[in-house]
């Protein structure tokens, strides 16, 4: 009788192990909405914007367009990241145009560590505080 208790939870331990790993995969999803703070350097204004993921938002002379963000469940630690494409507006001249922009930024951004992988730009700093579902 012992020996027959023994094999079966010997028998359904791995599926039991199978279910957890299952359940621990995705602890966490996508958001919609990005918050972000930027600063401008030349008047020392900071200024807090959401922008819905795939669409652009203007901050000054930067048109900045998330891909992609994420915050980890509460459980685990603290982080929110995202993908992010910043272009600017410049005219050959240095003037502002609406005509051409340039890519100057594109990649991964984390709220935790903002120097990680910044925007290095002469007039405005840009990084993430919050990912919304």
């Amino acid at each position: 009788m012992i020996k027959r208790l023994l094999l079966c939870v010997l028998l359904a331990l791995p599926l039991a192990s199978a279910g957890a790993q299952q359940n621990n995969q995705r602890s966490s999803l996508p958001g919609s909405v990005l918050v972000m703070r930027g600063l401008d350097k030349v008047t020392a204004r900071t200024v807090d914007f959401e922008i819905p993921i795939g669409q652009e938002y203007q901050f000054g002379s930067l048109t900045i367009l998330p891909r992609y963000c994420r915050e980890r469940p509460p459980e685990e630690t603290p982080e929110i990241f995202v993908f992010v494409e910043i272009f600017e507006r410049r005219a050959e001249d240095g003037s502002l145009s609406d005509d051409e922009r340039q890519r100057i930024f594109s990649g991964w951004m984390f709220a935790s560590n903002p120097a990680l992988n910044p925007l290095e730009h002469p007039v405005y700093d840009v990084w993430p505080i919050d990912c919304r579902a």
